[in-house]
């Protein structure tokens, strides 16, 4: 079986784009990358279903002239899933819109306040060469 290196390099193309977007900050940026990448992954089933044939029929087709149905299933629930994430991506990017006039994803205050503790952490360490609670957990192990 050979593969059609048209359909392999459009599929790596569309991934790559895909996966470039949806490391942006825009919700916008987001979805167009998740379409990019849901595209990309339906060329892939078909590049990897091989060659069309007849219809998978007993009696109609003979058995080596036969297309695989599977990959034509996994496209169509592939489709089916980007669909629904598309639309929780719109109704996100919606409500961003609403409330805040844009649709940038903004930093979570949590995830800022564990940056500048490990931050401080990792100072300390550097003074200290170990954190004493590594070294209480580990007494702790060798104890039990």
């Amino acid at each position: 079986m050979s593969a059609n290196v048209t359909l392999i390099l459009v599929a790596a193309a569309l991934i790559g784009c895909g996966v470039y977007l949806v490391l942006e900050r825009s919700l916008t940026r987001v979805l167009i990358g998740v379409v990019l990448i849901g595209n990309g992954a339906n060329v892939c089933f078909l590049v990897a279903g091989g060659r069309a044939g007849g219809a998978p029929l007993v009696g109609e087709t003979p058995e080596g002239q036969m297309s695989d149905p599977l990959p034509q299933a996994l496209v169509l629930t592939a489709i089916v899933i980007s669909l629904a994430t598309i639309a929780f991506l719109l109704a996100m990017a919606h409500r961003s819109w609403q409330l805040n006039g844009h649709d940038d994803v903004q930093d979570d205050v949590e995830d800022a306040a564990i940056r500048r503790r490990a931050a401080t952490e990792d100072a300390d360490d550097e003074f200290s060469g170990h954190r004493d609670s590594d070294v209480e957990v580990f007494e702790e192990e060798g104890a039990s």
